[in-house]
């Protein structure tokens, strides 16, 4: 079979083309320039081409800046400027990694995309990695399901570490196993403040209202605080902690609360990605990477791709922009983006 893998100079996506090659397909690489921070690319290009020549197969260089920029970069941007907490991920896996890149794989003759992340695909559905530890079906939970016919998960049946051991033991791939893991937003170099102060004028000190709108205090720019966060701003002779539940772009306030304010049980979706044809149903969600998976009753509007999440229990955290995903066990029944 022809296949096409998705190369970054990493671990993952070096063993995913040698396991192909192994397996004796006819394998190409892609390296996708995706942005243009300084000496990014340079080093990765090294490692790729490193990689082809070990390997014995062609790697293709495509510059996909523009439809980056235009699908992740400034939705990115632009909803931190809304005072959302954007899942740039979940937007690139969708338009860039499982879109555009498999349109150019399509357009070279091969049958089959391949990439390095950890995650299954059985029966048409996304389901989670053997590791869990490393699962990325809540990053990929937006892609088309007509998309996963086109696409192969060499590693969703591995453990990371046994793929960093074997690398280790190739003399030619050991500098792949002992680099450290990339960054989970390719193009933050720090903190996501670094990326919006190229746009705007983010230290904009203003208001820290409670939930009545009562003014308690005083905070440096909106867009330096997330939902949940409770550190970097002041409230006037606080002995408790307080949170951030509210962000109010227009007015450059925050609204802070006990720990108690940030449960919610009921959460809105939008843009939702369906693989099963019911619009109600129960199932386990999740509303961030990181966050444990809660029983939930699900509606959703199929018209207008938008639905309704009740939890079983209160969840903290939730915030608008976020990736809400939805699972029947292991394996990803629907996601949509937190209104």
């Amino acid at each position: 079979m022809k296949i096409m893998v998705a190369m970054s100079g990493g671990v993952d996506s070096t063993m995913s083309a040698k396991f192909l090659k192994e397996q004796g397909h006819e394998v190409q690489g892609c390296y996708m320039k995706l942005h243009s921070k300084p000496g990014y690319h340079e080093e990765n290009i090294r490692k790729v081409k490193k990689v082809g020549d070990y390997l014995g197969i062609n790697v293709h260089i495509l510059d996909l800046q523009d439809k980056f920029n235009e699908f992740v970069y400034d939705p990115f941007v632009r909803l931190y400027k809304e005072g959302k907490t954007p899942n740039p991920c979940a937007l690139c896996n969708k338009f860039i990694k499982l879109g555009a890149l498999l349109n150019f794989a399509k357009q070279n003759g091969c049958e089959k995309l391949a990439t390095g992340h950890y995650v299954q695909v059985k029966d048409g559905f996304i389901t989670a990695a053997k590791d869990p530890s490393k699962d990325q079906s809540y990053f990929l939970a937006q892609v088309p399901k007509e998309v996963l016919k086109d696409v192969i998960f060499p590693l969703g049946d591995k453990f990371k570490s046994d793929i960093k051991e074997l690398a280790k033991s190739i003399e030619v791939l050991n500098e792949f196993a002992v680099q450290s893991e990339s960054s989970e937003i390719c193009f933050v170099e720090d903190t996501y403040i670094e990326v919006l102060k190229r746009h705007y004028n983010t230290n904009l000190p203003g208001n820290v209202v409670d939930k009545s709108g009562n003014i308690v205090g005083k905070h440096q720019g909106y867009m330096h605080y997330t939902i949940g966060k409770r550190r970097g701003f002041e409230v006037f002779g606080a002995h408790e902690p307080h949170f951030v539940i509210k962000i109010n772009p227009d007015k450059n306030e925050i609204v802070v609360g006990s720990k108690d304010d940030l449960a919610q049980n009921i959460v809105e979706l939008e843009n939702v990605n369906l693989f099963i044809d019911k619009d109600e149903f129960e199932c386990e969600t999740k509303i961030r990477y990181r966050s444990p998976k809660l029983q939930a009753s699900v509606k959703i509007d199929t018209a207008n791709k938008a639905g309704i999440v009740i939890l079983n229990q209160n969840a903290l955290g939730v915030a608008s922009g976020q990736l809400c995903v939805m699972y029947d066990k292991d394996r990803v029944v629907a996601s949509g983006f937190i209104k």
